[in-house]
């Protein structure tokens, strides 16, 4: 695999994941959407908060048979319940309903100029041309785009080159070069061409381009519940049946205790024929887990939508939540673990030789040199040596000699001295054909380069009437990311392991994976080879993920758990992964990992916190509803509340109110930090555990003091 974009070398700081506020204004906009959630055909989908839904249309009838205030302050709350749980679903899908609605748009008013006919080589203005709407192309259509137009849909470039504009869908302000052949070819809907002009070949089918995508992914249309959402939410249905069968045993064992509380009549809560229906309700509410069952939609759709501020297209939830249970991550070495290209780092002279003298003559025979090598000898020797570049134009009797891959070298002819730098074997051919013979500390330096992992260049020169010498060698070696080894580090505190793959030697291969610090490496890998690594660590009930971007990447990635493809690759690698990178960049994928993480933490966080919360909430209505009966049971009445009825209405209020409360938490995103498993469970059960008991008491006192105050 080859990385065609190098992104920006992380710092070496730890990164922490976490997200956007929330907007107060989104909760107003978003308010239509979630009224219209209320319908029992979209709320059935959530059982827990299907159950409340239910029990507010029963108080409802209840308030209008029998009216009284409590009955209609219980009615109006439950209500409100139901509605703030489907604010939290409603603001998450809203959040990128106007990134949705921009792309819509420009698919919409894109016009395209397609070619019939088109054959490669053949000049544009001998085809007929039509002008037509972005969404009249089909796959295998031509196109031509100019600079200032937009490009009307996926596709690959098949001729020309131009400078392209992809901040309309990445994000990235920088324009990016593409062209027709190599692994640069692809370009993306809604993209516009700054400069020049391509031919490009359509390859998307009708309403599968990546736009259509982002569309339905930020909109939820398409978003499937994931199978650790569908198991919580069997779960928070047990648990909602329990709570109802013990709820509805609660009317008979009243009864049978004679239960009368002696409350005025208006109170709706305790009366001589037992428990008053609202008051049942009222306590179901409160006791099945309605926190977590009314922000876990919201708490995957906010992590799908992360990866979209992130320039990443999941194809499913399904996918996000496997990279946060990842245990293996393949990385490929070019451009991901290293900047991609071969960059001079040190200057090594032979004996008699200053390092200076070695440095010029490197500069000056790489001025003509073109490749990134080539120009990171020239900057080596500016930064090291203060040797500024000199120019064809400053040096009027110089001949410079371009670089080539038939001859390895390239170099400068002066008026009586010749400078060649290239491979060692090509240098030092060259050095004897002009009288002079390859020195046994050559050799040794060259032998000891390569076998550090590193490229030798040999740096000789020829003066007029003496025979050719080597005056030193160029090490060349392939940089490490800044930042990378504490990357790794924190892999390794969550438990990945991480394995770098290339096409290098063995030996090239360690000295890289030793520097960088992963923990194993893969070297000389071919297709065939990733998938084998890939079986073995899934045979042994890992997940795996891996990024990719050619065509041979394209097995692996459908084989991974987690197939992270780039944009600029091929077809074939972003069919067969389950995620597109749209900024093609390879080292995002641990970026990933912990967006995935941070999804579960938060859910689990926040489930944690909803099933703590119901105890409070036990101790707030259980003692009020029954100590009439059961005066030993005012014991547990810790919070002192005021009267059965303000108990009761108390909790019902925050057990709403906490659900607002938690919308940006949820939407946010836990805070994520590397650490082992153990820690962050213990580090969520102190927060979230020992906070979702302590906040309801408080929370419901406070409410409790307020309805004192004011009936």
């Amino acid at each position: 695999m080859t990385a065609t974009t190098t992104a920006a070398a992380p710092t070496a700081a730890p990164r922490r994941i976490g997200g956007g506020l929330l907007d107060p204004k989104q909760l107003w906009t978003s308010l239509p959407d979630a009224t219209r959630k209320l319908d029992p055909r979209t709320l059935w989908r959530n059982p827990v908060m299907f159950i409340v839904e239910v029990g507010a249309v029963f108080t409802t009838v209840l308030a209008i048979t029998d009216p009284t205030l409590f009955a209609w302050l219980i009615t109006v709350w439950l209500w409100l319940t139901v509605i703030f749980a489907n604010l939290a679903e409603a603001v998450a899908e809203g959040r990128g309903k106007a990134q949705a609605a921009t792309l819509r748009a420009a698919k919409r008013d894109t016009m395209a100029t397609r070619l019939t006919g088109w054959e490669p080589g053949t000049p544009t203005s001998r085809y007929r041309d039509e002008v037509v709407s972005a969404g009249e192309l089909r796959q295998g259509d031509i196109v031509v785009v100019e600079a200032g137009q937009t490009i009307p849909g996926d596709g690959d470039v098949v001729e020309g080159i131009a400078s392209v504009d992809e901040s309309a869908i990445t994000g990235e302000s920088a324009p990016v070069i593409r062209e027709s052949g190599g692994d640069r070819s692809a370009v993306t809907g809604g993209t516009k061409v700054l400069s020049d002009r391509i031919v490009v070949k359509i390859t998307q089918k009708p309403g599968e381009s990546f736009i259509d995508r982002m569309i339905a992914l930020v909109e939820g249309a398409t978003r499937q519940k994931t199978p650790n959402e569908i198991a919580l939410n069997i779960l928070l249905a047990a648990l909602t049946i329990i709570f109802l069968l013990s709820v509805v045993t609660l009317q008979p064992m009243a009864i049978f205790a004679k239960a009368f509380q002696g409350a005025a009549p208006d109170t709706q809560s305790l009366n001589a024929d037992g428990i008053s229906g609202i008051v049942l309700i009222s306590l179901l509410v409160c006791l099945i887990p309605t926190t977590i069952g009314a922000l876990l939609s919201a708490i995957g759709i906010a992590g799908m939508d992360r990866l979209v501020q992130r320039n990443v297209l999941a194809m499913s939830g399904r996918a996000v939540e496997a990279a946060g249970d990842v245990n293996t991550l393949l990385l490929d070495k070019t451009g991901t673990i290293t900047l991609g290209n071969r960059q001079a780092s040190e200057f090594l002279p032979v004996e008699g030789v200053t390092a200076e003298t070695l440095a010029d003559a490197a500069q000056l025979s790489s001025l003509a040199d073109e490749t990134p090598e080539g120009r990171s000898i020239v900057v080596l020797a500016k930064q090291d040596y203060g040797l500024r570049a000199r120019e064809e134009g400053v040096m009027p009797n110089a001949q410079f000699v371009a670089f080539s891959a038939e001859t390895r070298m390239s170099g400068v002819d002066l008026t009586d001295r010749r400078i060649r730098k290239g491979a060692a074997s090509a240098v030092m051919k060259w050095v004897r054909e002009n009288g002079g013979h390859p020195t046994e500390e050559v050799g040794e330096t060259v032998d000891a380069i390569a076998g550090s992992g590193g490229t030798p260049l040999v740096v000789a020169e020829h003066i007029e009437g003496q025979p050719a010498r080597a005056l030193g060698v160029v090490h060349l070696k392939d940089v490490v990311k800044a930042g990378m080894r504490a990357r790794f580090e924190e892999m390794r505190r969550m438990g990945i392991r991480t394995v770098m793959i290339t096409g290098d030697n063995p030996r090239t291969a360690k000295a890289i994976a030793d520097e960088a610090g992963v923990d194993d490496f893969l070297a000389e890998a071919k297709p065939e080879d990733k998938m084998a690594l890939i079986k073995k660590e899934q045979e042994g009930g890992r997940l795996v993920a891996m990024t990719g971007d050619g065509t041979n990447d394209a097995p692996a990635l459908a084989q991974a758990d987690v197939g992270v493809a780039m944009n600029t690759g091929t077809s074939a690698a972003k069919e067969a992964g389950n995620m597109v990178d749209l900024d093609s960049d390879p080292t995002k994928l641990i970026e990933i990992v912990e967006i995935g993480k941070q999804l579960l933490i938060t859910r689990g966080a926040l489930t944690t916190f909803s099933i703590a919360n119901d105890i409070a909430k036990y101790f707030a209505i259980i003692p009020a509803m029954f100590a009439g009966i059961y005066p030993s049971l005012d014991a547990l009445n810790i919070m002192k509340l005021s009267s059965p009825e303000s108990a009761i209405l108390s909790a019902v209020i925050f057990n709403a109110l906490i659900i607002i409360a938690l919308i940006p938490l949820a939407l946010r995103g836990v805070r994520y930090r590397p650490s082992s498993a153990s820690k962050l469970l213990t580090r969520n059960l102190w927060i979230y555990g020992l906070g979702g008991i302590i906040v309801p008491f408080i929370g419901i006192k406070i409410i409790d003091l307020i309805i004192q105050g004011i009936f």
